[in-house]
């Protein structure tokens, strides 16, 4: 090989139980940066967005592009204040996200465009990208229009254009609602597996820490925005894969193999198609892959971001 969902959503687990303790003994060392980061705004073309910058490293900065339903505090601090120790972390709401101003886009083509104007507001001509879900798609995009931009990207829990089963994330979405809100998370972002939903609870617990200056969470018209944008994105399109071909940016992908929304096959397709790929599929994970696995998922995305 080659080198949608709820907003109380995202979280946790490959390793047993009994690491958790561990796990979070060791994290407590970690400056809470996610904590206390201080929401900003910049204007750019027109729209005003809300960013938050983590940690104060030097270099080409990581910006962070969200799934659907989600906002600059869907991220587990555990995984953001992990890559801030090392690189400076940028958290944003894209239009009409959040505290972000505007109408949301329902495309992805247009998002992405969003996404570079804030970027270029910010003065950065180069940076790293990770993006998650729908986040994904848009880093996507971004390649396909801005590749002198972007250095290297992450993406989890996505797929390129066409991607198969995606078209389906609405009837699975409007399914999981029938059941209780904390089931609804459980089915549509976790492993069916008992240690997968345990440790997903307990990521819940580390996502909704924070409440002072929390973002607002998104409203149904940015969502039903996001689902046609998502749903156009899983159309059928025989170019997709040759136009992946051209991006030559060094690319890591992650995916959980019991990833209910996007399944694994897609993160197959990208690493098949991007020049530059690697690829990791965790057992016993679904879509919210790498908030079940905040520690391995660090010491995985960390060298990667700091080779050459």
């Amino acid at each position: 090989m080659k080198k949608l969902v709820l907003t109380v959503v995202l979280a946790a687990g490959l390793f047993g139980l009994t690491t958790v303790s561990a796990q979070s003994q060791k994290r407590a060392a970690i400056v809470n940066y996610h904590q206390t980061a201080k929401t900003k705004f910049i204007e750019a073309n027109g729209t005003r967005f809300a960013y938050r910058v983590l940690g104060d490293q030097t270099g080409i900065p990581l910006v962070l592009l969200t799934g659907s339903f989600s906002n600059m505090d869907g991220w587990d601090p555990s995984i953001t204040n992990g890559l801030a120790q090392h690189y400076k972390v940028v958290l944003f709401d894209n239009k009409g996200v959040g505290a972000t101003a505007g109408k949301t886009p329902n495309s992805i083509a247009d998002m992405a465009k969003d996404a570079v104007d804030f970027i270029k507001a910010l003065g950065y001509s180069k940076v790293n990208l990770m993006g998650w879900s729908m986040g994904g798609m848009i880093t996507q995009q971004i390649l396909l229009t801005e590749p002198q931009l972007v250095n290297k990207i992450i993406l989890i829990g996505t797929g390129p254009k066409g991607a198969e089963g995606l078209s389906e994330v609405g009837a699975k979405g409007a399914e999981a609602s029938k059941l209780p809100p904390l089931e609804q998370a459980l089915r549509l972002l976790y492993a069916p597996s008992d240690n997968s939903r345990a440790l997903g609870q307990a990521a819940l617990g580390r996502i909704f820490a924070r409440q002072a200056d929390r973002d607002p969470e998104t409203t149904q018209e940015t969502n039903g925005a996001q689902l046609i944008a998502v749903t156009a994105w899983a159309q059928p399109n025989a170019s997709a894969l040759d136009e992946l071909k051209k991006i030559n940016q060094p690319a890591l992908i992650i995916a959980g193999k019991y990833d209910f929304l996007v399944p694994e096959v897609n993160a197959f397709n990208l690493a098949r198609s991007l020049p530059n790929a690697k690829l990791s599929i965790y057992p016993d994970a679904g879509h919210a892959v790498i908030t079940q696995v905040p520690d391995q998922f660090l010491q995985e995305v960390i060298p990667f971001l700091a080779g050459k």
